[in-house]
């Protein structure tokens, strides 16, 4: 089975906040991005950059990919934050509002000139609508990038649109940017819940992204890490069907095979692999 690296809960946690960086190193989640952008004041921008790095460069936060989300391109901050999180070495470097092909050209030059590791990838963020229509040409640009983020906050705000449930506003750019990512091999991430008191409404949201098919969630808060992780694994009951489907396929003795009535074509037995590599992994993860 092909390998697979969970990312069902990925947190947002503020490099600023000495407390919220020592507590991540407890938390059931896939991934971290420690933030050096929005979360942080302008004030705060350095010691968080320096600190944000000595996390990523610690190996104090066992089995968690570690990413640190950098200022923009248009901001003062952004050449000091890749050069510092280049040499710091993270797992990979997220960048805010990657909106065409040569903006993921220039960063992936930008790490190559400051000598990133090779295992420093770069996560780009999606997140208005002319990254949206050009989100293929995004997740195509280079090998170096292998996650597409979305950032479903500021795809409201430039739609003018409202933030509902259901997410109908914004339907059509989530599918644009999923369609990128499966055409070119990328995973993708969905966008933040914002109101992290409304358990019902984030857990419905969880839901309506694994039926979409993102990979996971990002999230702003720990008590959300939870709900994220059960709703983006594989169910028990997905994970015996998966089983079930590989041992009627290994055992088959004609053209058609079936499992508990149902036809098994190839393509089935691709998606129980998958099922099954998710679960492995996951196990793995918890130790």
């Amino acid at each position: 089975m092909t390998d697979f690296r969970p990312r069902r809960s990925v947190l947002y946690m503020p490099s600023s906040n000495e407390r919220a960086l020592e507590k991540a190193k407890t938390l059931p989640c896939d991934g971290l991005i420690l933030d050096l952008e929005d979360a942080v004041a302008p004030d705060a921008k350095e010691a968080a950059r320096d600190a944000a790095c000595a996390a990523a460069a610690s190996g104090d936060y066992g089995r968690r990919e570690l990413t640190i989300r950098v200022n923009g391109a248009d901001t003062a901050w952004h050449a000091d934050d890749m050069a510092a999180a280049c040499a710091a070495g993270p797992d990979a470097i997220v960048v805010p509002k990657v909106d065409s092909a040569d903006a993921v050209l220039a960063l992936v030059e930008t790490m190559a000139s400051h000598d990133a590791p090779e295992h420093t990838k770069l996560w780009a963020m999606v997140e208005t609508p002319y990254a949206m229509l050009h989100a293929e040409g995004i997740a195509a640009a280079s090998d170096r990038l292998t996650v597409l983020v979305m950032g479903t906050n500021d795809l409201v705000k430039e739609l003018y649109a409202e933030h509902v449930p259901g997410r109908q506003p914004v339907l059509a750019g989530l599918s644009l940017a999923l369609l990128a990512a499966r055409a070119t091999g990328k995973v993708i991430l969905d966008g933040v819940y914002n109101d992290v008191k409304d358990t019902e409404g984030f857990l419905a949201e969880c839901t309506q992204g694994r039926q979409m098919g993102f990979d996971g969630k990002t999230l702003i808060h720990p008590g959300q890490v939870e709900g994220a992780n059960e709703a983006f694994a594989p169910s028990e009951q997905a994970v015996e069907t998966a089983r079930g489907i590989l041992e009627a396929w290994e055992g088959r003795t004609s053209h058609v095979v079936t499992h508990n009535g149902r036809l098994i074509e190839a393509l089935h037995v691709e998606s129980a692999q998958r099922t099954l590599s998710m679960h492995e992994a996951i196990r793995a993860l918890q130790g």
